[in-house]
């Protein structure tokens, strides 16, 4: 078998291009970023792609769904240094095979093939874990009127009190009433965290 790794650590590409090697996997090519991971993939068409979430450019699972949509067949395992059940079921849904986290040792990245090769997909966490956590996210945006989702959008789109009183004809008062009620509905502290939610839930 081959593969393709695509990461921009040094030391993670390294442990990989290693663990695969070892496995009699041969190594196509080292990517750094994901720009142009969607041609080398068609062009190379390796068994294996090997895809860290966090590449500069387009992401990892932005890689993966293009992928999968221009109908690549072979394996497709994501890495990722943070242990995240929202990744993992994004990556599910995407059409991975399997999610690796780097914390918990990059051997797993040889079972999450193994298991691919023989018709599983390999996710060591429940499914039910994140697909809960999904939902109470939705339940949270369920719970916004129509004047907090339009507040928060604004606030996504980078405007602010003035403005958005201004586009949404109320006084700077009343948005701030709006805002501070979606971060309390979607239990965010800060702006950051609204734009995580946000990322994490692909609003915007």
């Amino acid at each position: 078998m081959n593969a393709i790794i695509i990461d921009d650590h040094p030391l993670a590409i390294a442990a990989i291009r290693n663990l695969l090697i070892k496995n009699d996997i041969e190594i196509l090519a080292e990517l750094t970023e994901g720009g142009s991971a969607v041609q080398r993939v068609e062009t190379l068409k390796p068994d294996i792609v090997i895809i860290d979430v966090d590449i500069p450019g387009v992401n990892g699972i932005q890689v993966l769904e293009t992928l999968r949509k221009r109908q690549y067949s072979g394996i497709i395992i994501i890495v990722s240094a943070k242990n995240d059940h929202f990744y993992g079921k994004h990556c599910a849904d995407a059409g991975a095979n399997g999610f690796v986290s780097k914390k918990e040792g990059m051997n797993n990245i040889i079972a999450a093939i193994e298991a691919a090769k023989n018709g599983y997909c390999y996710f060591p966490f429940s499914l039910n874990r994140f697909v809960g956590s999904l939902t109470s996210d939705q339940q949270k945006l369920d719970s916004l009127s129509k004047q907090e989702i339009s507040v928060m959008r604004y606030i996504l789109d980078g405007k602010d009190n003035n403005d958005i009183a201004d586009k949404m004809f109320i006084s700077n008062k009343t948005v701030s009433t709006y805002k501070s009620r979606l971060m309390e509905k979607l239990e965010c502290k800060s702006l950051m965290d609204l734009y995580t939610f946000a990322q994490r839930n692909k609003i915007g």
